[in-house]
Order: C-alpha cells, then structure tokens, then sequence
C-alpha cells in the first residue's frame, strides 16, 4: 500500500459578523457616492443583498447612516493626513476612510488597532494595488489625533 502525500487544504477563516457589516456599508458608501441615492434607500437594497442576514444588521445601519451624516466632518479630520484633496481620491479609498474615520470617531468600544486593520483588509480586497498602505498610513496619523490617549497607551509613550 503506498501512501499518498495529503495535500494541504487552507481553509479560508470564516467573516466576522462586524467585517461583513463593513463590507455593506462600504457597498452603500460607494453607491451613495455615484448615485447619490438616499441613505434609506440605499440601505433596504444592501438588506436584500446575499450574506446580509450574516452580518451585524445594525452596526450595517450604524456605519452607513453615520458615516453619510458626518461625513463633512469626516472629510475635514482626514484631510490633514493626506497627500491630495479628499475628492480626489477613488471612491473606494474615500468610503473606506470614511467608515474608518467614523469609527475612530464614533465607535470608541472597537479599538483603533482593529478599525485600521479592517480598513485595511477592505482595501486589499476592493481598492487599488498599493492603496492598503495608503489607507493605512492615512489612518495611522488620524488614529493618532482621533485617539490620542489610546494611542499613546498601546504605544507605551
């Protein structure tokens, strides 16, 4: 009896709830950007999307609504840390700074390690080529400001 070698299956680890959620709202930031269509609106077609009944529903509703309601603000704490008018970016880079941004802000229960690695997880998948280094360079100065203290702590200064 001869052995065959097994081959090595990798198991692609499970979504979260919480990257689902950031996915679709990242979906709904793109549309609303595009379309211009209406928060409400925008939010019952991801409702009707595949995998929606997997994700964190409100949190859906939390990142979307929040991020289009703030988003001036949003725009004007990004600004500093980057290197080209905030409307200049792709409209995949601004949602996914915008979420972010909103996170760091609003979300202070996830912590700024984890928003950035989100953000930039969603970059590696539907931004540009080197566009996760820009998204995380870009929230690591804003983190700093946004969260200073949390930053200082996980920092040890």
């Amino acid at each position: 009896m001869t052995h065959q070698p097994r081959t090595a299956h990798r198991r692609t680890p499970a979504k979260s709830s919480r990257r689902r959620s950031r996915e679709l709202a990242l979906q709904g930031l793109y549309q609303w950007q595009l379309a211009h269509k209406d928060p409400t609106i925008i939010g019952a077609e991801l409702a009707e999307m595949e995998g929606y009944d997997k994700s964190d529903v409100e949190y859906v509703r939390t990142l979307l609504h929040g991020a289009i309601g703030n988003s001036g603000a949003l725009e004007a704490a990004l600004q500093p840390a980057l290197d080209r008018p905030f409307s200049e970016l792709s409209p995949i880079e601004r949602g996914i700074l915008l979420l972010a941004g909103y996170e760091l802000l609003k979300e202070l229960e996830v912590p700024y390690r984890v928003v950035i690695n989100e953000a930039v997880e969603l970059a590696k998948v539907y931004g540009g080529t080197d566009g996760h280094k820009f998204v995380n360079g870009v929230l690591d100065k804003v983190a700093g400001r946004l969260r200073e203290i949390e930053v200082r702590a996980a920092r040890g200064t």
